[in-house]
């Protein structure tokens, strides 16, 4: 199953860059980016804490409503240690970590096949102009999107289902930033590889949910590029656009 294939890569690909000292250099550099970034966010919005949830629902004075809050206090620290790390991910990407992706990339090309896959015939700026306007369609705007679509879901009655639904959905578009690498370098067109995350949605769900995990997400991705280059090498070079 798809699924299970999905999160069998990301294990996979973990346990390949943990043993290969570049990629275990380049991945811990990514992990101290996000977590520089993560600690700043979190700081920023855990301050803000009780003004966030007084401004959604005042304390009840006492009874079961008390304990309720108390929950809903729970969640949300969980919802916003979630956030932060998502937009410490997303800031971090698109200034910095797209280009140590694209290495890691390309070393476990390397690794696997003693190679590189072909990439476009563009010059070094221009590859690298593409790869962080990649970023924008790819992963800014989705997370952006999921992200209000989490919070709307705590105004209404399906908050719950609401908030597994977007977690998985940022978890997919997580898992497809980085097993889009291969096809964005060699600048297949977006619509192809739009499509190909359509073909593939149950593998991305199983690659992307060790990645919707507050704070073990900072970890694994720091090194998901590696898993899901394998996966494009050992199955999608096996199936062309």
């Amino acid at each position: 199953m798809d699924f299970f294939k999905g999160f069998q890569y990301h294990i996979q690909g973990l346990t390949l860059a943990l043993r290969h000292p570049t990629l275990l250099w380049l991945g811990l550099l990514r992990f101290a980016v996000i977590l520089m970034l993560t600690v700043l966010f979190s700081g920023m919005i855990l301050l803000n804490h009780d003004v966030i949830l007084s401004g959604l629902w005042a304390m009840p004075d006492s009874g079961f409503l008390v304990y309720v809050w108390h929950l809903t206090s729970w969640l949300l620290s969980l919802l916003l240690a979630a956030v932060s790390v998502v937009v410490a991910y997303l800031v971090a990407q698109v200034c910095f970590n797209v280009f140590i992706m694209d290495y890691m990339s390309r070393i476990t090309e390397k690794i696997v096949l003693g190679k590189e896959i072909s990439a476009a015939d563009s010059s070094w700026f221009r590859t690298a102009v593409y790869l962080v306007a990649q970023e924008i369609p790819r992963a800014v705007i989705p997370m952006i999107i999921t992200l209000a679509v989490m919070a709307a879901g705590f105004f209404t009655p399906l908050g719950p289902v609401i908030l597994v639904v977007s977690a998985v959905t940022a978890g997919v578009f997580l898992a497809w930033d980085n097993t889009d690498l291969v096809p964005a370098r060699q600048m297949r067109p977006f619509r192809d590889r739009w499509a190909l995350l359509r073909r593939n949605l149950g593998f991305h769900i199983g690659f992307g949910l060790l990645l919707i995990v507050p704070w073990l997400n900072i970890l694994t991705l720091s090194f998901a590029p590696v898993g899901a280059t394998l996966y494009h090498i050992h199955k999608l070079e096996k199936e062309p656009l």
